[in-house]
């Protein structure tokens, strides 16, 4: 089977996971960090005798044991209405099992009056973490993550259509850039989708740190894609001016293939390290990371090049 021919199922086969992820994401959303909600993410470890359920008793006697004059308790869902709605989760770490307790925006002295009621009632309760981020700041981050892809969208078009400015004929440079961002946005996307479902089974949420990966998604799949574009372009300037632009294109991705496959698993060997290596409070942007960058090697040979070859 050709490679125009068999390009077709692949841009198919996209073009699904794409559709599928939008979906997830606008119907079911991801789960996100208190940096784009607001609130106070507090991680602690229990003595070996207590569990999760201790944690959440011991959140809803908080008010009453503080003696707070106001104390009202929620009759829907047991809770002090000062603490509002709170969760707790199970997560592994190094050592044991801790969990992590997430509740609205609090200041020091409530998040000093809360642990150390914890500690009352449960015992030798050890504090791993405490964050707490107000709700406009929450909006300024999502803003500013959004405006970052919005940036680099922008910036790579603006490149290839420089770079590519004295492209003899067939294609304008305009081309390039567009499908360059159609091959990334289409790694982030899926990519998003796929990490959408896996928050719904372990404790993943969507924080800056897997913004910066997305950001590396997209660097590298625009790095990947413009090597072989250029190499294309090179093609279509030098060698074999007058083959058909799929021929073109189907030897562009032969010079290629050594060159990416050999990247991709050489950046795969030192991420799959840092996965099992590294630490838990980088695992899921590592894991990002490795996901990224296969699907960018993906859409390099099977989204952004057949599409360049269909939009004459």
């Amino acid at each position: 089977m050709t490679f125009p021919r068999l390009s077709k199922y692949f841009l198919g086969f996209s073009a699904i996971l794409v559709l599928a992820s939008a979906t997830l994401f606008v119907v079911a959303g991801p789960k996100y960090s208190i940096e784009f909600t607001g609130g106070t993410l507090l991680q602690i470890e229990l003595p070996a005798d207590k569990t999760r359920d201790d944690v959440i008793s011991a959140l809803q006697s908080y008010e009453e044991s503080a003696g707070s004059a106001d104390a009202t308790i929620q009759p829907d869902a047991g809770r002090p209405a000062a603490l509002g709605n709170f969760t707790v989760t199970a997560v592994k770490t190094a050592s044991e099992e801790a969990f992590l307790i997430r509740l609205r925006p609090m200041d020091n002295e409530e998040h000093i009056s809360v642990l150390a009621h914890l500690r009352t009632s449960l015992g030798d309760v050890k504090e791993l973490k405490y964050n707490t981020i107000g709700p406009s700041l929450s909006r300024s981050l999502k803003a500013k993550s959004l405006q970052a892809i919005a940036f680099a969208s922008v910036a790579v078009i603006l490149y290839l259509a420089i770079a590519f400015r004295k492209l003899p004929r067939k294609l304008n440079p305009w081309k390039f850039g567009v499908l360059a961002i159609i091959g990334f946005l289409h790694d982030v996307i899926v990519t998003v989708g796929v990490f959408i479902v896996i928050g719904w089974f372990t404790t993943f949420e969507f924080d800056t740190l897997f913004v910066t990966a997305l950001l590396t998604i997209l660097a590298y799949s625009a790095n990947d894609t413009i090597v072989i574009f250029d190499r294309i372009r090179a093609n279509m300037t030098f060698e074999n001016r007058s083959e058909e632009l799929s021929k073109i294109i189907v030897a562009g991705l032969r010079q290629c293939v050594t060159r990416t496959f050999s990247t991709a698993f050489a950046s795969l060997i030192m991420l799959i390290s840092l996965f099992f290596l590294g630490s838990d409070s980088i695992r899921w942007f590592i894991l990002a990371l490795i996901f990224g960058t296969v699907i960018g090697a993906y859409s390099s040979y099977f989204v952004a090049a057949p599409l360049l070859m269909y939009w004459k």
